[in-house]
């Protein structure tokens, strides 16, 4: 073999096997920098965030840390949709449902607002955690029985249980809202699984 040939072979290997480490070293770069967007909910217990369960259980939400807003739902005319979401960096902890009154805006007097039945029977984690830039969600149906006569009234809620009262929120229904035995689920991760836990309520609130 002539000493060019060679020559050239050589070179070609080369430069074979150093497209083969540019190519290697491109992939653990993008494997590494990938890896950060795997992670979901944030910190677990290693850095100033903590976006875990047990956090969530030990750290009631405050009220300015919450954006509260009330919806309606037009596949179901006589129900409100309550979202809940979090603003913080970490999790915090809700009670198993808002609490809720309906009433007159202009009565000077609210101890006669109605409250609505709610699930029985509770158990299981001691509060709901409600993660970093998620949202809860709670389903009213102001008049579940389909009898109620028109009148004003007014949806006050206070996202959590332990919140003062000054922390309620007040959502008008309209001069022509329906109210007669509401039903109030509790909180969950979404707006279908929100309607069934409505549809169990029967104990009062």
């Amino acid at each position: 073999m002539s000493k060019t040939r060679t020559r050239a072979l050589f070179s070609c290997a080369a430069l074979a096997l150093g497209a083969a480490a540019v190519l290697g070293g491109a992939g653990m770069s993008s494997a590494a920098s990938a890896a950060p967007s795997a992670q979901t909910h944030g910190n677990v217990g290693s850095g100033p965030y903590d976006d875990s369960d047990d956090y969530a259980y030990g750290h009631a939400c405050s009220a300015d840390q919450l954006s509260v807003r009330v919806v309606p739902r037009s596949e179901a005319p006589s129900q409100r949709v309550i979202e809940v979401r979090s603003l913080a960096a970490n999790s915090c902890g809700l009670s198993y449902y808002p609490l809720v009154s309906i009433g007159d805006p202009n009565a000077a007097d609210h101890s006669h607002d109605i409250k609505p039945l709610i699930p029985g029977g509770l158990g299981g984690p001691p509060a709901y955690a409600l993660h970093a830039g998620r949202t809860a969600y709670a389903v009213i149906d102001l008049d579940p029985t389909g009898k109620a006569a028109p009148q004003e009234a007014e949806l006050n809620v206070l996202a959590h249980s332990d919140m003062p009262n000054a922390d309620t929120l007040n959502f008008p229904l309209g001069k022509d809202a329906r109210v007669l035995e509401p039903k109030l689920g509790l909180y969950e991760d979404n707006v279908a699984d929100a309607v069934r836990s409505m549809t169990l309520a029967d104990t009062q609130s």
